[in-house]
C-alpha cells in the first residue's frame, strides 16, 4: 500500500483591495472610478444628507439616497484645511502620488480633486468580520493581521494544493465579492513572508502563486525594501552599502550583515533574502500594544523646531487611536519614545485609571509623559505608544465611534530636566 505524499506548505496573504475607499464605494457607488481619500473629522451621512436637504430642499434626502446624492455635493480634498492625515485612498488617487498616512494638506496639493470622505470604523470593522468569517467556512485556519489583512494556511484545505493553491485563492476571492461586493488580492507561497510579497504582484484583484523555484527569478529582482520589516531608514542604508535588490542581499555574506545591522537584525536578512520562514499561521493572538513612530530626515531642535515637532506628535497620537480603533481596541498605558542625535533612547510611560482609545486622550496623557523626559538634545526619533490593551465590547465600538466633532488640544509645556527651562510649547 502506497503512503500518501506529504502535504507540501501553501501558505496564503489574503489582503482586501483599498479596503476602506471600497467600502465607501459600496454606500456611493456614484464615486466609483472617481478620486477619493478616506480621512479627517468623523462626519457621518446623516450629516451630509442634512446639509444636503438644507442646501438643496427641493426634496428631502433620506439615508435610501445616498447612492443618489449628486458628484459634486461631496467635500473636496482641496477645500480641506487641518493636520489630519488618510487613512486610505482609492487606486484612482494612488495615481495622483497620494497614499496613506499623508498629511491632508500635503495630498490636497497633489490632488486638489479628490473627494474627501471621513472615517467610519464601526462600518470597517462589520465588514472585516463579515469577509474573515466568509473566509473561515472555507479555510479555518486564519490568522488575523488586521481589519483588511490576514494569513491563511491552504496545506490541508481540500483544493489547497491544487494549480499551487490557486483553486481554494479563486473560491476564497469569488466568495468574498459575491457575499459582501468586496474584492481582494491573494499571494499563495511556501511561507508568509513569500505569500505577503507575493499579494502584491497584481493588486487589484489579483492571484499570485510563487513557488521555491520562483524565488530567483520573480523575488531576487525585487528592491529590498519589498520584504516586510525593512523599512525607509533599512533600505537607505543597504543602498548605501551597494546593496539594492534581494537577490544581492541574499549573496552579502551573513558575517557582514551582522557586523553592519546587528547579530539579530543581520542573521534576519540573510535568512529573508533567501526566502527562508518558519513562522507558523496563528489562528488567535492578543496585541499587546500598538504605537507609532517617525525617524527625521534632519535632527530637530525641542525649541527652535517646536511647530514641528508639535504637529508631527499630533499626527503620532491620531495614527495611534486610527489604529486602536480600525482593530477594536483601547489601551490603559500611553508612553513615548525619543531618541536623541547621539543615538541614546528614553522611554516615559504613564497608566490612566481607564483605557483610552481617542486621539484627544492619548494627546493629553502622551504630553504628560513627555514633561519628564530630558530635552536638552536634538531629537532624530519620536514615538507613541499605547499598551495594557483591552478589547472593546460592540457598545463601546459604536460608542468609541459616535465621537462628534473635531479634536481640540491645548497648550502643553515641556520643561528640560537637564536644563531647567521650558523647552518645547505646542
Amino acid at each position: 500500500m502506497d503512503t500518501p505524499a506529504a502535504s507540501i506548505r501553501r501558505i496564503a496573504h489574503l489582503d482586501m483591495d483599498a479596503f476602506y475607499a471600497s467600502v465607501e464605494l459600496l454606500r456611493y457607488p456614484q464615486l466609483q472610478g472617481l478620486p477619493m481619500v478616506i480621512g479627517g473629522s468623523r462626519r457621518n451621512a446623516e450629516e451630509l444628507l442634512n446639509r444636503l436637504n438644507a442646501e438643496r430642499p427641493q426634496r428631502v434626502w433620506t439615508l435610501d439616497d445616498l447612492a443618489r446624492i449628486p458628484v459634486d455635493f461631496f467635500p473636496r480634498l482641496g477645500d480641506y484645511t487641518g493636520r489630519g492625515v488618510i487613512t486610505t485612498a482609492t487606486y484612482a488617487a494612488r495615481s495622483y502620488g497620494v497614499g496613506s498616512a499623508m498629511g491632508l494638506m500635503k495630498a490636497a496639493r497633489l490632488c486638489p480633486q479628490a473627494i474627501l470622505l471621513p472615517v467610519d470604523f464601526a462600518e470597517y470593522r462589520r465588514c472585516s468580520r463579515l469577509f474573515k468569517s466568509i473566509i473561515t467556512e472555507i479555510a479555518p485556519v486564519m490568522e488575523d493581521r488586521g481589519v483588511d489583512e490576514v494569513y491563511i494556511d491552504f496545506t490541508e484545505v481540500p483544493g489547497g494544493q491544487r494549480e499551487g493553491g490557486r483553486v481554494l485563492a479563486r473560491l476564497i476571492q469569488k466568495s468574498i465579492l459575491q457575499r459582501t461586493g468586496l474584492s481582494c488580492s491573494i499571494g499563495v507561497a511556501p511561507n508568509k513572508l513569500l505569500a505577503k510579497m507575493a499579494s502584491e504582484f497584481d493588486k487589484p484583484g489579483g492571484i499570485s502563486i510563487v513557488h521555491e523555484s520562483d524565488l530567483e527569478p520573480r523575488i531576487w529582482p525585487l528592491p529590498c525594501r519589498k520584504i516586510n520589516g525593512i523599512g525607509p531608514k533599512a533600505d537607505a542604508r543597504l543602498q548605501a552599502l551597494g546593496i539594492e535588490t534581494i537577490g544581492e542581499l541574499a549573496a552579502a555574506d551573513r558575517a557582514w550583515l551582522m557586523a553592519h545591522f546587528g547579530p539579530r537584525t543581520g542573521a534576519w536578512m540573510a535568512r529573508v533574502a533567501r526566502g527562508q520562514d518558519e513562522r507558523a499561521v496563528v489562528v488567535h493572538s492578543e496585541p499587546v500594544s500598538l504605537s507609532r513612530e517617525t525617524t527625521f530626515d534632519r535632527d530637530l531642535h525641542p525649541v527652535q523646531d517646536r511647530i514641528e515637532l508639535g504637529a508631527i506628535f499630533t499626527r503620532l497620537c491620531q495614527q495611534v487611536a486610527d489604529d486602536l480603533q480600525r482593530k477594536g481596541y483601547a489601551g490603559k498605558t500611553v508612553g513615548i519614545k525619543l531618541r536623541f542625535d547621539d543615538f541614546r533612547s528614553v522611554t516615559r510611560d504613564l497608566t490612566l485609571p481607564a483605557p483610552v482609545a481617542d486621539a484627544q486622550a492619548i494627546r493629553q496623557a502622551a504630553g504628560q509623559c513627555l514633561k519628564r523626559a530630558p530635552l536638552a538634545r536634538r531629537l532624530r526619533l519620536l514615538g507613541v505608544r499605547v499598551a495594557a490593551l483591552q478589547a472593546l465590547a460592540p457598545l463601546e465600538d459604536s460608542q468609541q465611534n459616535a465621537a462628534p466633532g473635531p479634536v481640540e488640544y491645548g497648550e502643553v509645556a515641556i520643561e528640560s530636566e537637564a536644563t531647567g527651562q521650558t523647552g518645547w510649547r505646542f
